[in-house]
């Protein structure tokens, strides 16, 4: 099970880590459809790379990974809501949806309430 954690890790670091480097101008366009300020949308994805960056680094150092998990799964929650809030198509939920269900398994096999 920890082998599927860590590659878990893998996809949800690099699936931010992507999203908020190479497709920053769709983040800026949702975000400001969201109408949420710019300071915001840059203190969440710094929070989203670096939370991304303890994920990896996590493979070696498996200290590093519960809370990294349990607040990337709030901002994936959070993201769920965003897109509630504009009343989305549910295909728009979907990327988030899947890394918040990803944060959860990282966190239950982390948190030892799934088997290692």
């Amino acid at each position: 099970m920890m082998q599927f954690a860590e590659f878990a890790q893998v996809v949800i670091a690099l699936s931010v880590i992507f999203v908020w480097t190479v497709r920053l101008d769709r983040v800026v366009a949702e975000f400001k459809e969201y109408k949420i300020p710019n300071l915001l949308r840059n203190l969440v994805g710094a929070s989203k790379i670096a939370l991304g960056t303890l994920l990896i680094a996590g493979i070696w150092y498996p200290g590093l990974v519960l809370v990294p998990a349990i607040i990337m799964g709030i901002l994936m929650l959070g993201a769920q809501f965003a897109h509630f809030s504009v009343r989305h198509p549910l295909v728009k939920y979907l990327p988030s949806l899947a890394l918040l269900i990803l944060c959860v398994f990282v966190t239950g096999v982390h948190a030892g309430l799934l088997p290692k």
